[in-house]
């Protein structure tokens, strides 16, 4: 499949008019073929309204429908082959088998969607029967959720295919129901556009509305602006910066009719080491925590930012051991220059504030965009009064801080901002000190996982990736996961509606064979 330089508008390829970008080669700087076209305003309006037109079609579709369609673009994303890959370790630097198991990952998404649609839990469905005999009487009242509307995407810097123009928030939206509108990152302009050719190609062969996917490129402030603003678009998936998650926040609540924004931003993950967890194996674990810090360069959303733990004899072997460990990493390639310096000036920064000392630094490397990776640390204290050291520094950097007493973690814990995740290093004995931070962590982190290391978030009926604020900008939600087609959903209740306008999930006969909750009580079908 050729690459263009066009954009996705419902069954139309267009060439922007707004001006022309070409996508980058971090590992070496350097310009890629062939030029992009840029968005308008007229072509970003074209594309809502297709989706507000493909919507109230879509999103009755049948549930077999809707998963074969998911399923379709899962496929045809694998159909791409070597393609999709080659072109994705050009833009963004990253490996071979990276890449490959992100596009693996991808299509466990589309896959776990299709299974959410089919198996219909999703939809909530509550029927109470009418009660006339009671003062007062009582309507026949049922519920189902219903489609948000349109939903504006926005692909992630740092994963160019599970968080991007297929990635999660799309798979999530369309199987609510939900056309969708994407903005490609221009970091990776070449691979959205092989991808958009292939869910564009799902739509014609599944038989659907042309505005139920567009994909357009644009320079990001005015396109996300000018997106986020469309009256037709109803909900907002974002993942990046939180300068980026902010700017559409508001965005949206100012608009004449203010719409939800699920944007992931920024999330320093915290790894507290106890006290007999660190004496026990304190190497192991040091190795363990660079490895996780630096892979992929060390630009993961659960990238764990902060090590706190007691200082003691076994947090000095800890960090002698990470010292030695980090000093064996290569310099990795960074997704985009922008990142790359945006990196450069987070370490500096971190490394001119007093109190902090850097312990070691990995490999450098002359060239390209490539990140040396950076251990320092604090005292408590420092920590405490500095808030400048919770800034996320996107990329292999990572700061210990080193606690006076067990009370002085929990205050810690108690002061740091809001996590995608929180990891906690615990043998047996350290019992009492986990069971006292327990109820911090739970108010900090969306996910809190113990005795293993952030970095990898499983696509499951489990999973949450979303956490209180900054790490998110509703911590209600997820973005990873089932769960994560609530976001763009919202319960309807139909009262005393005749049974033949009444949605099939809702009919006294249950044709769909859904788990319902009648009058309080859980029936399955069968």
């Amino acid at each position: 499949m050729k690459i263009t330089g066009e954009m996705i508008i419902g069954q139309s390829s267009v060439w922007g008019t707004a001006g022309t970008v070409k996508a980058i080669d971090p590992a070496h700087n350097t310009e890629l073929t062939p030029d992009f076209g840029l968005a308008t305003e007229a072509e970003v309006d074209r594309a809502c309204a297709l989706a507000e037109l493909a919507f109230d079609t879509y999103r009755e579709t049948t549930l077999q429908q809707r998963a074969h369609f998911l399923e379709t673009i899962a496929t045809g994303i694998l159909d791409l082959g070597p393609a999709l890959i080659e072109r994705a370790m050009v833009e963004s630097g990253l490996p071979q088998a990276r890449l490959e198991g992100e596009r693996g990952r991808t299509v466990t998404q589309l896959r776990l969607f299709a299974k959410v649609v089919r198996d219909g839990h999703w939809l909530g469905v509550t029927l109470d029967a009418a009660l006339p005999d009671r003062v007062p009487p009582r309507p026949d009242l049922r519920l189902r959720k219903i489609a948000l509307g349109p939903v504006a995407v926005f692909g992630a810097s740092n994963f160019p295919l599970a968080f991007s123009v297929a990635g999660g928030d799309t798979a999530s939206a369309l199987a609510a129901g939900c056309p969708v509108v994407v903005k490609a990152h221009g970091a990776h302009l070449g691979t959205s556009e092989l991808v958009a050719r292939v869910i564009q190609k799902a739509v014609a062969d599944c038989a659907l509305p042309e505005g139920v996917f567009s994909m357009l490129i644009g320079e990001g402030r005015k396109i996300g602006h000018d997106l986020v603003s469309h009256p037709a678009i109803k909900a907002v998936g974002f993942t990046g910066s939180r300068q980026g998650g902010l700017a559409l926040v508001r965005a949206a609540a100012q608009r004449h009719e203010p719409i939800p924004v699920y944007a992931e931003m920024s999330s320093i993950n915290p790894m507290f080491v106890l006290p007999a967890a660190l004496a026990a194996n304190a190497a192991g674990l040091a190795q363990g925590y660079v490895d996780s810090l630096t892979l992929g360069a060390g630009q993961f959303c659960t990238n764990p930012g902060l090590v706190i733990a007691l200082d003691d004899e076994s947090l000095q072997n800890f960090i002698d051991a990470a010292s030695l460990a980090l000093q064996a990493k290569a310099a990795a390639t960074m997704l985009t220059p922008g990142i790359h310096k945006a990196y450069v000036e987070g370490v500096a920064k971190l490394s001119a504030i007093a109190g902090v000392t850097v312990q070691a630094q990995g490999q450098s490397r002359v060239g390209g965009c490539a990140a040396q990776a950076v251990l320092a640390s604090c005292d408590g204290d420092t920590f405490l009064s500095t808030p400048a050291l919770q800034d996320e520094i996107f990329g292999p950097a990572s700061l210990v801080i080193r606690c006076r007493d067990a009370q002085q973690m929990l205050r810690i814990a108690q002061q740091v901002e809001g996590q995608l995740t929180v990891t906690v290093q615990a043998l047996a004995a350290d019992g009492g000190l986990a069971t006292m931070l327990m109820p911090t962590l739970e108010r900090k982190a969306g996910r809190i996982l113990f005795n293993g290391f952030p970095t990898g978030v499983e696509v499951a009926h489990a999973m949450v990736h979303g956490g209180p604020f900054p790490s998110t900008s509703d911590s209600r939600t997820t973005s990873v996961g089932a769960s994560a087609i609530d976001r763009f959903l919202r319960p309807v209740c139909y009262q005393a509606i005749p049974a033949a306008l009444l949605p099939d999930a809702l009919a006294n006969d249950n044709p769909l064979h859904l788990a319902r909750i009648v009058d309080g009580e859980l029936h399955l079908p069968g």
